[in-house]
C-alpha cells in the first residue's frame, strides 16, 4: 500500500470518529463499562486469592524434637528441615520459649504455675511453600533422625487449599462469561454504528472502491475507539480501586482485609485492557462491516 493511501485511510478513520460522534461516544462508553466490570471483578478475585494464600501461610506445622537430644543437636535438626523442598522456613522454639508462649496465652488460668520448662520439648515452627503438599512434606520431616512427633492441621490446610481452588475456578469462569457478554454487547454497538453508515458504504462500493479500501478506515476507527475505551477504563479502574481501598482501610480498624496496591496489578491490567480494546475495536469493526459489503 502506498504511503499516501495509508495516510488517507488513517485520516478517514479519525474523521469518521468525529463525523459520527454519538455512535463513537456510545461505543467508547460501552467498552469502558464492560472493561470496568471485568477489571473490578478480576481485581476482587485476585485480592481474595492473596488473602486466602496469606491465611494459608499462617497454618504452621509443629515439629517436636526428641527430648534426649542436647540443645545443639536439637537446633541442628532445623538445617535438615530447611533442606526439604516444600519447606519455606523452620523456626526453632526452645523449651523455655514454648513455656513463655503458653503462659502469655493462658496465664490468667494459672495452669502453668510451678511448671518447669524441662517437661516440654524443643520444637520447630515450620511454614510451607505449598500447603497442597502438606502430607508429603510431613512424611519427609518424619524421616529426619531426632524428630519425635509432628502436629499438623491437615483439615485446615485442606480447607484453605480447596478454597483457593474454588476461587481460581470461579474467577476464570466468571471473567470468561463477563468477557463473552461484553464482546456481544460491544459487537452489537459496533453493528449499530455500521448500520448508521450503510449509505456511505454503498456509495463507496458504487464508485468502484475495493472491499479492503472500504474496510480499512473503519478498522482504524475501531482500533482508535477500542484503545481509547481501554485507556479510559484503565484510568477509571485505577482511580476507583485506590478510592475504594482507601475507604475500606479507613474503616477497617481491625485490619481484617489486606488489599494489594494497584501498581502490583498494573502490568497484567494494562495487558488485559489493551488486548481487549484492540480485539473489540479491530475485530468488531472488521466483522460488523461484512454484512454491508454486498450491495
Amino acid at each position: 500500500m502506498k504511503i499516501n493511501n495509508l495516510g488517507y485511510l488513517i485520516k478517514e478513520g479519525i474523521r469518521g470518529i468525529f463525523l459520527h460522534g454519538f455512535m463513537s461516544f456510545a461505543a467508547v462508553c460501552v467498552t469502558v463499562a464492560c472493561l470496568l466490570i471485568v477489571g473490578t471483578f478480576s481485581s476482587l478475585m485476585y485480592n481474595l486469592s492473596i488473602m486466602v494464600e496469606d491465611l494459608n501461610k499462617t497454618n504452621e506445622i509443629m515439629v517436636y524434637v526428641d527430648e534426649n537430644l542436647s540443645d545443639a543437636e536439637a537446633r541442628s535438626i532445623g538445617t535438615y528441615i530447611n533442606r526439604i523442598e516444600n519447606v519455606q522456613q523452620a523456626t526453632f522454639v526452645s523449651r523455655e520459649q514454648a513455656l513463655e508462649d503458653f503462659v502469655a496465652e493462658y496465664g490468667e488460668s494459672n495452669i502453668f504455675d510451678g511448671t518447669d520448662a524441662s517437661y516440654l520439648r524443643h520444637r520447630f515452627s515450620v511454614t510451607l511453600v505449598d500447603n497442597h503438599l502438606l502430607e508429603e512434606t510431613t512424611q519427609a520431616i518424619r524421616g529426619i533422625s531426632g524428630v519425635a512427633d509432628i502436629s499438623a492441621a491437615y483439615e485446615l490446610a485442606e480447607g484453605f487449599s480447596t478454597l483457593q481452588d474454588v476461587l481460581q475456578i470461579a474467577s476464570v469462569v466468571v471473567v470468561t462469561v463477563l468477557l463473552i457478554v461484553s464482546l456481544l454487547i460491544i459487537s452489537n454497538t459496533v453493528k449499530l454504528a455500521m448500520y448508521d453508515r450503510r449509505d456511505e458504504i454503498a456509495v463507496m462500493k458504487m464508485v468502484g472502491a475495493t472491499n479492503g479500501f472500504i474496510r480499512l478506515p473503519f478498522v482504524v476507527e475501531g482500533f482508535i475507539l477500542g484503545m481509547l475505551g481501554a485507556a479510559v477504563a484503565f484510568a477509571a479502574e485505577w482511580i476507583m480501586y485506590d478510592a475504594l481501598v482507601g475507604r475500606i482501610n479507613a474503616v477497617d480498624s481491625l485490619k481484617l482485609f489486606s488489599f494489594v496496591p494497584f501498581t502490583q496489578m498494573m502490568l497484567p491490567m494494562v495487558a488485559t485492557f489493551a488486548a481487549a480494546g484492540l480485539f473489540v475495536g479491530v475485530v468488531g469493526s472488521w466483522t460488523s462491516i461484512r454484512k454491508f459489503m454486498d450491495v
